[in-house]
Parts: structure tokens; sequence; C-alpha cells
């Protein structure tokens, strides 16, 4: 026996209110909260109670993981162990034209008997960019096709080993209430498709729209309900595509995958750092050079910063590459021990090659950068900095230090000398 009780919910982060009103008290938005009706249930009396195991008697055993030929995509999803794993639902979120389609089709046909199903695009269309990819002689199956019900009744019948599905905003089913996207339909259809998974041992691989704050639209219960979450990114004038793993049940969030986009699809990078080194441009005021870890590898990329004087009563703070938080806190740390006079500068900052980097180690680069944008010099040439800059301005060995001057040497540069302060940092500019 079970009664109905109403609730309201936010269309845009998930979270649940107990009355309506205007706007989120989570996420901030307005007009996103709708009326929601579940069923509680009133008696438990009929409920039987599981079986526990104690967990030293459990054995182990380990499970054959999906490998495609395409080793980047494999290394973020397991880094020792790599690949898919079967009965997992895996979801891959980038902004658009990034390349998702053109990844996901070369994962698709690089394993036998996978289906693609497509509610954003035709056969057709598919069809042509495989063409162009050079897959149409795999032996991928597709389909155009949006209803969730017919998608899951032809996994039943096939049972593949994965399944695409671009995207899950844009599939629907007719007996729940609302539009595709919205949060009952996406929940519910993810939902779905999270107990197909479990239930047949087939890997789901779904699309995720990206809003323009940079993460994935709809609820945040959608990357809740997946186990594995994947973001592409990278910038369209380079060509470089990063992948990494924001969340992963089965493996390390630590490892990125590397390509460069060609008229072929995404060739993988073997030597990222040769490749980032061809970024590099020529020595001037501004710019400075470091070495970031991303999972186990290290390669050099360069920060630049551009300084004009404010023409209102508070500077702008733009960042591209870094948490804008980051770089407040390093000019207010460079401000308040060098006595720089950075508040009245409209400071402007930029990691080369369009990634985002949360590395702490690389925060001695870019007050290095900034410290050489506002006295018109020169850093010192061929010169990396490495360290970690806290509050106090003390400057601390970034972790896997040893790595990253191994991955310097290689490519021919020098390493900042060990500092203690951001005080000494001005000793290495040219005079």
């Amino acid at each position: 026996m079970a009664k109905n009780k109403v609730t309201y919910s936010c269309s845009n982060c998930g979270a649940k209110f107990t009355s309506w009103s205007g706007r989120c008290g989570t996420c901030g938005e307005w007009n996103t909260i709708t009326e929601e009706h579940e069923a509680i249930a009133l008696s438990e009396k009929n409920a039987e109670s599981v079986e526990l195991s104690p967990i030293a008697s459990l054995a182990i055993s380990k499970q054959e993981r999906i490998l495609s030929k395409l080793a980047e995509f494999d290394r973020v999803l397991g880094g020792e162990d790599p690949g898919i794993v079967p009965g997992s639902v895996l979801l891959l979120a980038g902004t658009p034209g990034v390349g998702k389609s053109t990844l996901l089709l070369q994962v698709a046909s690089s394993i036998k008997g996978t289906l693609y199903f497509s509610a954003e695009e035709s056969t057709n269309q598919i069809y042509l960019r495989a063409s162009r990819l050079g897959l149409t002689k795999s032996q991928l199956s597709i389909a155009a096709e949006r209803d969730i019900n017919r998608i899951i009744a032809t996994i039943k019948q096939h049972r593949p080993p994965l399944v695409v599905i671009d995207s899950i905003q844009t599939v629907f089913d007719d007996t729940v209430a609302g539009t595709p996207g919205s949060l009952v339909q996406v929940r519910e259809n993810t939902w779905r498709l999270q107990q197909l998974a479990k239930q047949l041992g087939t890997a789901i691989l779904v699309v995720g729209h990206v809003t323009k704050e940079g993460v994935v639209a709809g609820p945040k219960v959608l990357e809740h309900l997946v186990d594995v979450v994947l973001y592409l990114e990278g910038d369209k004038q380079t060509g470089l595509r990063v992948l990494r793993a924001e969340k992963n049940r089965y493996g390390s969030t630590d490892e990125v995958g590397i390509w460069q986009i060609t008229q072929s699809g995404l060739d993988p990078v073997k030597d990222p750092g040769a490749l980032f080194e061809q970024l590099i441009g020529e020595e001037i005021p501004g710019r400075s050079l470091t070495i970031t870890q991303e999972g186990t590898r290290a390669f050099v990329v360069e920060i630049q910063a551009l300084l004009t004087k404010t023409s209102y009563g508070y500077p702008k703070r733009t960042a591209q590459g870094i948490e804008a938080n980051r770089l407040m806190v390093l000019l207010a740390v460079l401000e308040n021990r060098l006595e720089l006079p950075l508040s009245q500068y409209d400071v402007y900052l930029n990691v080369v090659g369009g990634f985002s980097l949360k590395d702490p180690g690389i925060d001695l680069a870019i007050a290095a950068a900034i410290i050489s944008g506002l006295t018109k010099k020169v850093l010192q040439p061929k010169m990396v900095f490495l360290g970690e800059i806290g509050l106090l301005g003390e400057v601390r060995p970034p972790f896997d230090n040893e790595r990253r001057i191994k991955e310097a040497k290689r490519l021919g540069y020098i390493v900042n000398p060990k500092l203690r302060s951001v005080r000494a940092i001005p000793v290495l500019i040219e005079k």
C-alpha cells in the first residue's frame, strides 16, 4: 500500500525541496523548481531481510576488461589495468565541436559487436563521418533512434559488449512525464540503462551535453548514477585534445589521454613533451614555462600573463586554463609579500594549448609570468619554474618533482634554483 507525496526538485541540479520557490537554493538558478509526485510505502511488513556475507569469505576474481584499439582511451579508464569494465556505465562530456562523436565512433568501431544509437544524427550523417575516418569496413551496427524502450529492447536482443548512446539528453520515454532533457526524463532513462548494464554485463557509453559553465547539463544525479565520468577538452586552434576522468569507480582519475585531431580522426600523441614544446613562443615579457604532471606523464606548458592599467575601480581578473580563485590567491600573495601594485592592473592569464590545469606545482610559473608581465622584463631563457606557493609566500617542491626535472632535462631546459620564498623570483628575471 502506498500514497503519493508531493515534492519539489530543481531541473538544473536535482536538489529536492519541501515547497516551491522561484529560485533554487542550491545552484541559484531561477524558475527551475518543478513539482513531482513520489509513491511512499506505508508498510514494510512483507519485506524480507538480505543475506550477508563476511568480506573475508568473498572470492576475488579479476574481471577481463574490454580493450579498444585506442590505447590513450583505455589508459584513462584504468591506468595500469586499462580498458572498459563490462557492465559499467560511462558518461562522456565535452563542449560542442571538441570531437566527442569522432572519439566515440573510433572507440565503437574498434570493438566487435558494438551497437551505436544516435538520437541527434541520421545514419547517413554517421556514415559520412565514418567514411572520413576510414571506418566503413568495421563491424559496427548503427541506428538513429530516440525511444529508450526500443533501444533497451534491441540491446536485450543482441547483448553486445558495448553500447554507445548519443546523447542521453535527447532520448525519451513516452511513458514518463517531461520533455527530452528534463530532470525526470534524464534521471529515469539513465537509471534504466544502469540497471540494464548490470543485468546483462554490457558496458554502456553515453554522451552528455555541457553547459556554458563547462559542467554536464541536466541534474547532478546523472553523474552519480554512472560509474565513470569522462571529459574531453581542448583548443580548436591547436587541434589538441585531452581526455580526463573526473570520476572512476574502477580505477584512478589521474591518467589523461592526449590526441591530435587530423583528417583521419584523433591520432594519439606518443610524446606530449615534444609536441607541447612546439607551441612555445618567443622570449617576451609575461611568458614563463613549467612542467605539469598529469597522471604518469609530465610535459612542458607555457603560461602567459598580460597586465594592463585598470580603468575601473575594481580590477579585472581573467584566467583560462586555471581556476580564477587560484589566480586571485596568487595575486594577493604577490601583492602582500613583494609589495607589487597589482590592484592597479587588470590581469589576464592563459595556459597555451587550451587545457585546464589543476596542478598546484605550476604556481611558481604563474607568479613568474605575472611579475615578468608587470616589469616588462624577460625571464631567463630555457628555464622552467616548478613550485607550489603557500599563503605566506613560501615555495614548496611540487608532487613528483623528480619526474618533472627529468622531463625538463630531456627537452633541454633548466629548472629554477630551489626557492624558499616568492621574494626570490625577481632575481630570476633578466635586468
